[in-house]
């Protein structure tokens, strides 16, 4: 009982924040907001092209869907305890409407740091409304949303279509197996 309620204080959540920042470089602290908006669309640009490129069918779920969130670079750190952190865009008709971050925490067995891009696919009208009107989103509470695997024949299953948000989780690899998405909260990015 102890070692549970020690790993849950403050201090052990800030150690494993600690962790997560060192995976990151200080570069993001040093640029103007203007640069950091540009790193983030040349950031949703290339993910979403290494997505088209690697899984087929992905290109026809993005022109379906009424909205597109990309966090390009989310960093994740843990030691026990883990936490991760991305910024990201959300393009609506294909112009950025507005900027994100995403942040998790994570406990149990763990140990490392890792990268991955994550990509949310809002399929419906009234997902994207309920996403723009809330002051910070959490994946699985606020919004179901559907990891998506690639079938058999490599390619997205077209039940897909019928999910209100779908998502995505890519390393420099492809996909990523077991991948989660439930619990990650979305705020919009002040700069």
């Amino acid at each position: 009982m102890l070692r549970r309620k020690l790993l849950l204080t403050p201090a052990v959540l800030a150690m494993s924040l600690g962790l997560l920042s060192a995976c990151s470089t200080n570069e993001t602290a040093k640029e103007t907001p203007a640069q950091q908006k540009a790193a983030i669309e040349a950031g949703y640009d290339a993910t979403m092209a290494t997505l088209y490129k690697s899984v087929p069918g992905s290109r026809e779920l993005a022109s379906k869907a009424r909205a597109i969130l990309v966090f390009p670079k989310v960093y994740a750190a843990g030691l026990v305890v883990g936490g991760e952190y991305g910024e990201g865009a959300l393009r609506a008709g294909g112009q950025t409407v507005d900027y994100y971050k995403t942040t998790a925490a994570s406990f149990g067995f763990q140990a490392g740091a890792q990268s991955k891009a994550l990509i949310y696919f809002f399929m419906t009208q009234k997902a994207y409304d309920d996403f723009r009107k809330s002051s910070g989103w959490t994946a699985g509470v606020d919004g179901s949303v559907a990891l998506i695997q690639v079938g058999a024949n490599g390619g997205i299953d077209t039940k897909s279509y019928d999910n209100a948000v779908n998502a995505f989780a890519l390393t420099n690899g492809g996909l990523m197996a077991a991948a989660k998405v439930a619990g990650s909260k979305i705020a919009k990015l002040e700069f």
